[in-house]
């Protein structure tokens, strides 16, 4: 499995309506994606940092997500975040919750 990490700073108050974005806008177009697996969101508490991991098949299928769709996400997040985001790729060695073994990690 191939991971996307997205850090963003919300803008003030923005909260719910990232959330309501979420589930109406962005959750529904990356479950249509070939290869989606999974989205996790982490927040610091009481901080406007958030972070965004998304799980895919593989390299092939976030790599294409990311020149494909992702610039339209970022258009309807654009009013919700100050800045841009940073995007992060890492490979998936290891998960309990999606039943991927202890492997080499691959240097």
């Amino acid at each position: 499995m191939f991971s996307r990490f997205i850090s963003m700073t919300l803008k003030p108050n923005a909260g719910q309506d990232f959330t309501n974005a979420l589930d109406r806008q962005i959750l529904p177009i990356l479950r249509a994606q070939p290869g989606f697996r999974d989205e996790m969101i982490f927040v610091e508490p009481g901080s406007p940092e958030l972070l965004a991991v998304s799980l895919w098949d593989s390299q092939e299928d976030a790599d294409k997500y990311g020149r494909a769709v992702y610039p339209e996400l970022l258009n309807v997040l654009a009013p919700l975040i100050e800045g841009t985001p940073r995007v992060e790729t890492y490979l998936l060695t290891y998960a309990t919750a999606h039943g991927i073994g202890l492997g080499t990690i691959p240097l």
